[in-house]
């Protein structure tokens, strides 16, 4: 792995953490009021974009990072639409 790939996967690594406070207030906490579930959805077909344009382009760095950002975004934007609905 070359050092510029490693940049990104911190970075990654740093973007994707910053959603767990999220998924934790909704799926612990239970609590979803002020979460978007349409902006969530936005955000997924955004990051399910850029997980394709990581595999066209072979980057580890950015298909890793897509692939955890892409299942904290679901597991939010699931997480309220479920407080939401009930």
């Amino acid at each position: 792995m070359d050092w510029i790939e490693g940049i990104g996967l911190l970075a990654g690594f740093l973007g994707v953490s910053g959603w767990y406070p999220q998924v934790r207030r909704v799926w612990i906490d239970k609590e979803a009021d002020g979460v978007s579930v349409p902006t969530f959805t936005i955000i997924a077909v955004s990051l399910a974009l850029w997980l394709t344009y990581g595999f066209l382009k072979n980057s580890i760095a950015i298909i890793t990072a897509n692939v955890f950002a892409l299942v904290m975004i679901l597991l939010i934007a699931v997480g309220a639409w479920r407080i939401q609905s009930s």
